[in-house]
């Protein structure tokens, strides 16, 4: 498992602002195959937010689990502006990105999102991929569900965390460009849980992802 605290809401210029989310991850050379979670997520019900609306669910009408229901409530309760289903559309594009970044090597463009010592951590890892040779010829295929599994606020600050499951077909390269792990043909299912951060008093709408974790 691998925990890294990383990534400040992604508000990009090119293209595509990411608002009120976060998002981000490690990234293993290749992904690990989880089984299927039959409790994966549960109906967010109106009486674990009197204030929420058909507009803060995705589209499956599912945004958070039980447990993080009052941790939800108390951020909707401090801030108006945040919105659940908002802040997974952003989450889920900004893991979108910083995947890809991670898979190419482009780190400049998730620097000013992520925690300094999680920019290390990839760099390590791209460095090493580097120097044995390798390439990552990576693709997120679809993010099949993404689920916020905890919430908290503590005085003005924020915590969200968000378990991504996603389908990825992933291939590893040597210099000669041949093969030597995975298959482009076969996408297999990861799941990760991303931690995101915010002081709600802030006029930055940024998150700051500062925690990954590859679950079983």
């Amino acid at each position: 498992m691998t925990a890294i605290v990383i990534l400040a809401l992604v508000a990009l210029f090119i293209g595509l602002r990411l608002y009120a989310v976060l998002g981000e991850r490690t990234g293993h050379e290749q992904p690990i195959l989880k089984p299927a979670d039959p409790d994966a997520r549960v109906e967010a019900r109106p009486a674990v937010a009197p204030a929420q609306t058909s507009s803060q669910l995705d589209p499956a009408g599912m945004a958070y689990l039980p447990l993080a229901g009052p941790g939800v409530c108390a951020i909707l309760a401090a801030d108006s502006n945040f919105d659940v289903a908002g802040f997974l559309e952003g989450a889920k594009s900004a893991y979108r990105l910083v995947m890809e970044s991670f898979w190419k090597g482009d780190l400049d463009t998730i620097r000013p999102h992520v925690d300094g010592h999680i920019l290390d951590t990839f760099e390590a890892a791209v460095e090493q991929r580097t120097a044995d040779g390798l390439t990552l010829d990576n693709r997120l295929v679809a993010i099949e569900q993404a689920v916020i599994t905890e919430a908290s606020l503590t005085k003005s600050v924020a915590e969200v965390s968000v378990r991504f499951e996603a389908d990825i077909a992933a291939v590893t390269r040597n210099a000669d460009g041949a093969v030597v792990a995975g298959s482009m043909s076969d996408a297999v299912q990861t799941r990760d849980r991303w931690a995101f951060r915010r002081d709600l008093s802030s006029r930055d709408p940024n998150w700051l992802l500062i925690e990954t974790d590859e679950e079983e």
